[in-house]
């Protein structure tokens, strides 16, 4: 029984631990503001700690013209870059605030193997350029107030050249 409770007090403190010194994320993949990244000009409507994920109402992607206009948008703008071997995955994700407006854009990608991957900047810059240049996102509401909240995109790429988009 004093092994059973030793290790509720090591996991208890090593909580603690980690907590005291990691203040400025709450979950992993939290956007921290960063100012060599971001738009100063952007600002979320609510407390750093509550901006909820784009699925945690009920609703899925919200943009205007929906995922249609979205696939429209990428599929007429994205110029292929034909290169074999650029393949695989790209996520951006993003934070929506309470006015539509997005801001501190994250990108990682991957092969398609799932190991991380650096593409092909003409690739890259083009999808960072049109995913920042939506003007489309409706605000979340939650309990009858407007809310931040975290969105992304994952760009299926094969060879350079854009062939799906999810969510």
């Amino acid at each position: 029984m004093n092994k059973f409770f030793s290790l509720i007090y090591l996991v208890s403190s090593l909580q603690f631990i980690g907590c005291a010194q990691s203040t400025a994320t709450r979950w992993v993949d939290d956007i921290v503001p960063d100012s060599s990244l971001d738009d100063p000009g952007f600002k979320i409507c609510n407390a750093e700690g509550q901006v909820i994920q784009y699925f945690n109402n009920g609703q899925a992607m919200e943009y205007k013209g929906e995922k249609y206009t979205l696939d429209s948008i990428f599929f007429s703008e994205y110029k292929s870059v034909n290169k074999p071997g650029e393949t695989g995955l790209i996520r951006i994700r993003f934070i929506v605030n309470c006015k539509g407006e997005s801001g501190r854009f994250r990108m990682i990608a991957m092969d398609a193997e799932y190991r991380e991957k650096e593409f092909d900047k003409n690739i890259t810059e083009q999808l960072m350029s049109i995913t920042k240049s939506l003007k489309g996102w409706t605000p979340k509401v939650w309990k009858e107030t407007a809310i931040d909240y975290y969105q992304y995109l994952i760009f299926k790429i094969e060879s350079g050249k854009l062939i799906s988009i999810l969510p």
